[in-house]
């Protein structure tokens, strides 16, 4: 067997498989890691593994025949045994006993229930039976690009037939599910009546079963299969015409797409989310570029995806844009509300009597000729994982293209698949979305202390978040720590110099070409200087209200062009101080430069009404804990002026609130959500004291 592959990884660690010896269960898992880790094989999600084993059964102490298969929902790459479903296979086989037929399809799927032989096991796939009706132990189903291109080809059938002299078969597009695993057990049926020993069956427009008797034998004959479809694909390609018929147009240059795709993101973002609010992702990815550019995108991108997995993630058909119009001041109110007319028409002429409600009409993939791809979705991981299966998708109409002409799923089956009840059933076993879900939040200063508590609350409660700072060692830290607990998807950094015109610009189309926009501005980051009237020099005072003041307007007019641009609102918060209503002794610049940034967050509110912009002050007080503001001789200026030690500080300010409480940066978080998690949907000019309780700063 050989173990040197071109278009595939050979990840196979045979020490590793060595320690896992003896454990079948355990060596199935092992494959499906390695089959998942390498996304040319299969996308996110997609395909599903299975081993069949000899078990005791826990009820009669016999010997009995158990499947071990990837749960519904479950990802091979990260498969774990939590994730796996095992079934009896006598009982499992048995159900066919009480099929009846394909317009009952779905009542088959809660039977799978009663099959269960783990009471641990995660619900079993819709794919279940289509490895249950296979007699192999070990049994791959993937979804491969270079093998789904061939089976999205006009002529997908008979190029199988001729590439693998016979040895894969091939079944005809179905919807998966019980009826499949019949139509698969009959393929092999038929082939072994011919004397021919199968060692794959092609699902047409879907993908490709593979098997063994090990795991590694298994492992061994996906590759080596779908290797044998790369290298076809790749001596056509190019052939008999240019790769999607040629370029009609070519790219921008990288800088100049990239600030295009900053500038139009956050209007697009603003027409996905119509219904709810959307996270965006953008890739300019060679692949894609070909595609959007090429002479046949207008031809082929209308005709939608071919594999289920694909489908369901992009919908019926992305959204292109024309270039020359995008200046048009009416062009994208019409192309968007064609889109939302044709979805409609779509679902009208496709709907059942007992289809769910027509979901979202906007689009999800957005293609910009010469920029690049937009994917929008209700979160990061879908935008991101909408993006790339739908690079997978241009791969499969590159591919089918280059040896037959492409075809796409038929809008009716299409229709069934989006609509599929048992999908609105697992929709609906979905958690109901965290209370920042959708929105995308830059907190400035946000590496530290105040900041890096507000953005920690943010995350925690759904939202993305993006991190910065002036002190790159700091955010780097910063960063770490939030990739950790939140993942890639829900963090993102960027340098910002509040002080700097074109830093904060700079951050904010960074933030945009992250997360597609951005919801909530929180004006944290800031100094502090103690000194008399006396004592305090110009430069001081100028750098106060330097980052203070003048960064807070920097900051805040940017992101309020962003969200201008949305047009679905979004909220500004300023982290202002108790010293914005009653200052200390020894304090006149830093006192007055927080009045300044009161007073400007009520002019804000006043003016950014309209545009649904709440503008709203939180006041903290006290907040020592990992705080900046506190270095730089604050803390002994602040101790001077009350005459006690810098130790004795925390209790000092505790003790003067009438709450008798020490102030921590999440309570300052905890204000700010409070702004922004939904209950406060109404209110902007307001401001919120977190100072355990100081009467001389109430407002009056």
């Amino acid at each position: 067997m050989s173990k040197q592959f071109k278009h595939v990884s050979y990840l196979w660690d045979e020490a590793k498989a060595a320690e896992l010896s003896g454990d079948e269960v355990a060596l199935f898992i092992y494959r499906s890691n390695m089959l998942g880790a390498d996304l040319r094989l299969t996308n996110y999600g997609g395909g599903n593994t299975s081993v069949k084993i000899i078990d005791k059964d826990p009820l009669t102490g016999l010997e009995t025949e158990v499947m071990w298969i990837k749960g519904s929902g479950g990802d091979i790459g990260t498969l774990k045994k939590s994730g796996c479903a095992a079934l009896y296979m006598d009982r499992l086989l048995s159900l066919e006993n009480v099929y009846r037929g394909i317009e009952f399809e779905d009542e088959m799927v809660g039977l799978f229930n009663h099959c269960i032989f783990d009471l641990e096991s995660k619900a079993p796939s819709i794919d279940t039976p289509l490895h249950g009706f296979l007699p192999f132990k070990h049994i791959d189903h993937l979804h491969p690009d270079a093998a789904i291109a061939i089976a999205a080809a006009k002529d997908g059938q008979k190029i199988t037939e001729e590439l693998f002299n016979g040895e894969i078969g091939w079944v005809g597009w179905q919807r998966p599910g019980f009826d499949l695993g019949l139509k698969l057990r009959s393929c092999l049926d038929e082939a072994a009546a011919k004397g021919i020993k199968l060692k794959g069956i092609m699902l047409g427009s879907h993908g490709l079963f593979t098997w063994g008797d090990t795991a590694y034998d298994s492992y061994i004959n996906t590759l080596e299969v779908i290797e044998k479809c790369a290298e076809y694909l790749e001596q056509n390609l190019g052939k008999t015409r240019p790769v999607f018929g040629g370029a009609k147009i070519q790219s921008l240059d990288e800088q100049t797409r990239k600030s295009t795709a900053a500038a139009i993101a956050p209007v697009l973002r603003g027409y996905c989310s119509s219904e709810r609010k959307m996270v965006g992702h953008f890739t300019d990815d060679e692949r894609v570029l070909q595609f959007i550019n090429s002479n046949d995108l207008n031809r082929l991108a209308p005709l939608g995806t071919s594999c289920p997995d694909h489908f369901l993630r992009t919908k019926i058909a992305p959204l292109v844009l024309d270039p020359s119009k995008i200046e048009d001041s009416n062009y994208l109110d019409s192309v968007f509300e064609e889109y939302r007319t044709g979805y409609k028409a779509y679902y009208d002429n496709c709907k059942h009597p007992n289809s769910p409600a027509m979901r979202d009409p906007n689009p999800v993939v957005i293609l910009y000729p010469g920029v690049g791809m937009f994917t929008f979705a209700k979160d990061k991981t879908m935008a991101r994982l909408a993006s790339e299966y739908y690079t997978n998708a241009i791969n499969v109409m590159k591919g089918a293209e280059a040896v037959s002409e492409y075809t796409a799923l038929p809008r009716q089956e299409a229709f069934d698949i989006e609509y599929w009840l048992l999908e609105e059933a697992k929709l609906q076993r979905m958690p109901k979305p965290k209370a920042l879900s959708g929105r995308i939040a830059l907190i400035t200063g946000s590496a530290g202390g105040i900041g890096k508590a507000i953005a920690k609350k943010f995350a925690e409660e759904g939202a993305c978040v993006i991190l910065n700072d002036i002190n790159q060692e700091r955010l780097d830290g910063a960063i770490d720590e939030f990739l950790m607990l939140f993942g890639k998807d829900a963090v993102a950094s960027t340098l910002l110099n509040v002080t700097d015109k074109d830093s904060a610009l700079a951050a904010f189309e960074n933030a945009v070409l992250a997360f597609g926009g951005v919801d909530i501005v929180v004006n944290n980051a800031g100094i502090s200087i103690s000194k008399s009237i006396g004592e305090h020099t110009l430069e001081e005072w100028d750098r106060l209200y330097d980052i203070l003041v003048k960064g807070q307007f920097i900051v805040s007019q940017a992101g309020i062009a962003i969200m201008k641009k949305q047009g679905i609102g979004g909220d500004i918060i300023n982290i202002v101080s108790k010293n914005a209503v009653v200052a200390g002794p020894n304090n006149p610049g830093y006192g007055s430069a927080k009045a300044a940034q009161a007073h400007l967050t009520r002019l804000m509110a006043a003016e950014l009404g309209a545009d649904k912009i709440r503008v709203n002050t939180v006041n903290p007080d006290a907040v020592i804990s990992d705080s900046n503001i506190w270095a730089g001789g604050w803390a002994e200026g602040r101790a001077k002026a009350y005459g006690i030690t810098v130790e004795d500080l925390p209790a000092y300010y505790a003790k003067r609130t009438l709450l008798n409480e020490i102030i921590l940066p999440e309570d300052i978080a905890n204000a700010c959500f409070a702004f922004v998690g939904g209950l406060l949907n109404k209110s902007t000019g307001n401001a919120l004291n977190v100072d355990g309780g100081v009467a001389m700063g109430f407002y009056r």
